[in-house]
């Protein structure tokens, strides 16, 4: 799928491929060596769709949005638990049964947060922000993932401008891991 425009358009891109790394996974038997592979890749880019929300998305909802303090709170908090899911389930071999538990505790917690992102947070953002804002927003999301980190830190800050600062510098760490393991290569 291509990357591109109004940063709608951005995020709705990454949830339907993480939607599709999920259903790869689940088409795979118990125990497949290539649902961590997955389970990795899958991890990589809701990481970096995570920590570009949390920098961009969030602050603009908290500002345009009615109610958007309570309406970002909530996605912020989605977000915290996901990325605890995921540190439990990082390292966990796929013939560990704990990270079948796991991995279903993952997509029902994402797929309960995109479906209430898309019916509920995306169409209040597009009434409540100009075109414009909207094409600004998907530019700095898209800049934002490209030095994102890639694994999951439950205890990094997850609301500007802590978030802003660190997340590049762990981005590189995470990034330097990756390809020194491989990890998020295959799939």
């Amino acid at each position: 799928m291509g990357h591109g425009g109004n940063v709608i358009d951005e995020l709705v891109t990454d949830h339907r491929e993480v939607e599709e790394f999920f259903g790869r996974i689940e088409a795979l038997p118990p125990g497949d060596g290539n649902r961590r592979e997955l389970a990795e890749q899958a991890t990589i880019e809701l990481v970096r769709h995570s920590v570009a929300e949390e920098a961009y998305l969030y602050p603009a909802v908290r500002e345009h949005v009615p109610n958007g303090d309570a309406i970002a709170d909530k996605e912020i908090d989605d977000h915290s638990k996901a990325e605890r899911i995921m540190k439990d389930l990082e390292g966990r071999a796929a013939d560990d049964p704990e990270f079948d538990r796991l991995m279903g505790m993952l997509m029902t917690e994402i797929r309960s947060h995109i479906a209430d992102e898309e019916t509920t947070l995306f169409p209040a953002l597009r009434a409540s922000c100009s075109a414009q804002t909207l094409d600004e927003l998907g530019d700095k999301v898209r800049q934002a993932k490209k030095t994102a980190p890639t694994r999951p830190h439950p205890a990094a800050p997850d609301k500007p401008p802590a978030n802003k600062l660190l997340a590049p510098g762990t981005g590189l760490v995470d990034r330097m891991r990756d390809a020194l393991t491989g990890r998020g290569r295959k799939g």
